[in-house]
């Protein structure tokens, strides 16, 4: 049995072990200075913090509720005519709908404190080497494997990493129509030897679960028009938050709480038209509890989805045990712009220099249901939580569409920052995930770091051509 083959057998059974192993190298130096994004030091958007909160501080955190280490798995029997105890009747699950393993409590055991780095020869973009304008892996047979990442792209989105000196971060870019990964940069200033952040599933997923909720609250039938009356939940959600009262003074669609983030619209909505299996199909639906195909070990993303009652409303709101890696994050929001297909990523060309098509995908979402998901995340940009940062001068990504997620540990601190998204919104061409985990202080943040890395990615992805015919032909046959 090889290496690799015991490193992914005890991904199976827990995907924390894939945490361990020795020290990488750091990633290669980017070009030199005098990028835009390298020569201003911008905040976040203000939309983006809680109330009370000013740029430059850390978030005060949100509500979270624990949620069981685990969900078992169903069972049947029962007592026939004769008294004997029936044996219990096997219940047909469908992938991902249990963790594989046990999730980790958020608030007792964040599984982030036994972050350690990823063996060097387990990290196929650690060992290749520049050729040209691609980066090349030889095998030990002496065959060359040309990988799909953009060293161009990839050493603009470390330098800015690097530039800001981020705790730690990762932005991942992706082509959503064929899951070519280009991008999968990465730093830690304060582990600077560390190396696989971007297939780490020690992250919580925060707001991005949104995503999720959405979507299962769309198959149930909840348009994005509709709306949910509110009151209070602004920092922290209780059950007398989720009762329906006089004191409801806001009502928000629900693609403007998926624009703002509403956590109390979410939690009511979750209550009235979810149960635990559906929201928990959606999640498996979109690989959570599932391994992902990819040449570099990644760690499952584990979703607890407690049973029923306040606990299952504050999970749909993105406030359970729910964990994510980046590059998992990235394949959340293609699935949106793949028409509510899922396409696994891709990191080694196809042999023979072959072009790489569009893979057809399982479906996860029905194509109205995908388009009123995108029309949610437009909100996100337009009118959310992400609009300052991509109304920023000079720094614009127009037709973007994403969704933000921002959570905190308190001992010790640790504020993540997400942003997952894809543009432009018709005829996507890079999808993203940008996650930085900061300090009390801090310079930039998840959301204006994704800006970056799709702002950056579509220069290197160019529109394709559009084929006219000519003038002389206009009017004929």
């Amino acid at each position: 049995m090889t290496i690799r083959r015991r490193f992914l057998s005890a991904a199976a059974l827990c995907p924390l072990a894939l945490l361990l192993g020795a020290n990488g190298p750091v990633p290669e130096e980017a070009p030199s200075p005098g990028s835009p994004a390298a020569a201003s030091s911008p905040a976040p958007s203000a939309e983006s913090l809680p109330v009370g909160t000013t740029p430059g501080a850390a978030p005060a955190e949100g509500m979270s509720a624990t949620a069981p280490e685990s969900s078992p798995p169903p069972s049947g029997g029962g007592v026939p005519p004769g008294g004997e105890q029936a044996p219990p009747a096997v219940v047909a699950l469908e992938p991902g709908m249990v963790p594989p393993a046990p999730v980790p409590s958020r608030l007792k055991a964040p599984p982030m404190a036994k972050l350690q780095s990823m063996p060097r020869g387990l990290d196929l973009l650690a060992r290749a080497k520049l050729q040209g304008e691609r980066l090349v892996v030889k095998a030990k047979d002496g065959q060359e494997q040309v990988l799909t990442v953009d060293p161009v792209l990839q050493a603009s989105l470390t330098k800015i990493l690097r530039d800001y000196e981020v705790p730690y971060g990762t932005a991942v870019v992706l082509e959503p129509s064929t899951g070519k990964v280009l991008a999968l940069a990465e730093h830690s200033a304060a582990q600077p030897e560390l190396r696989g952040l971007p297939y780490r599933a020690v992250f919580p997923a925060a707001s991005i679960f949104k995503i999720v909720t959405g979507s299962a609250l769309l198959e149930a039938g909840v348009t994005p028009s509709m709306e949910e009356c509110f009151h209070g939940g602004k920092r922290r959600l209780t059950e007398r938050n989720l009762e329906d009262t006089e004191r409801d003074g806001a009502c928000y669609s629900l693609a403007l709480a998926m624009g703002k983030s509403a956590n109390v619209v979410f939690a009511k909505l979750t209550q009235k038209h979810l149960t635990a299996d559906s929201l928990r199909r959606m999640a498996a639906r979109f690989r959570f509890n599932r391994e992902i195909a990819f040449p570099v070990p990644m760690d499952v993303s584990l979703a607890s989805v407690p049973e029923e009652g306040f606990e299952l409303a504050n999970t749909g709101a993105g406030f359970g045990d729910i964990y994510l890696s980046p590059l998992h994050g990235a394949l959340l929001a293609s699935v949106a712009a793949n028409d509510g297909r899922w396409v696994d990523p891709v990191l080694v060309e196809p042999p023979q220099g072959g072009p790489l098509l569009p893979a057809e995908g399982e479906r996860v979402l029905e194509p109205a249901a995908a388009k009123a998901l995108t029309d949610m995340l437009e909100e996100t940009v337009t009118h959310g939580t992400a609009r300052a940062v991509f109304r920023e001068r000079a720094f614009r990504v127009d037709n973007a569409v994403g969704k933000t997620g921002t959570l905190a540990d308190r001992n010790p601190f640790r504020d993540y920052s997400w942003f997952v998204g894809f543009a432009p919104r018709d005829n996507p061409r890079v999808a993203v995930a940008a996650l930085i985990v900061n300090d009390p202080k801090w310079r930039i943040r998840g959301t204006w770091l994704g800006r970056e890395a799709l702002r950056l990615g579509l220069q290197r992805v160019p529109a394709p051509l559009e084929v006219t015919a000519p003038a002389a032909t206009a009017g004929t046959p």
